[in-house]
């Protein structure tokens, strides 16, 4: 499945409005990135931000799935939505 970069911008904002509303996931994300309450403001707007909050969401399948079941999207859209984001191109290692 290809996802446009615009609709897999949809799902990096529902992915930030999740993690901004996860009051146990928002420190671990702010702690593991270095990031500011700030920055994740000015990320919404931020197509390459938005694809890394995707990544650190794939990290963990319970964290798929939680966002996932919280925004009504299939447990595959985050991944077909990081692909379509800027450095979401997947690296052939062979």
């Amino acid at each position: 499945m290809v996802m446009s970069q615009e609709s897999a911008e949809v799902v990096g904002l529902k992915a930030l409005g999740w993690m901004a509303g996860n009051e146990e996931l928002l420190p671990v994300f702010l702690g593991a990135t270095g990031a500011s309450e700030a920055d994740i403001r000015a990320g919404a707007s931020d197509p390459a931000f938005l694809g890394a909050l995707l990544d650190f969401i794939m990290m963990d399948d319970a964290w798929v799935k939680a966002f996932c079941d919280t925004a009504s999207l299939a447990y595959d859209q985050p991944m077909y939505a990081r692909t379509a984001l800027p450095g979401g191109d997947q690296v052939h290692w062979t």
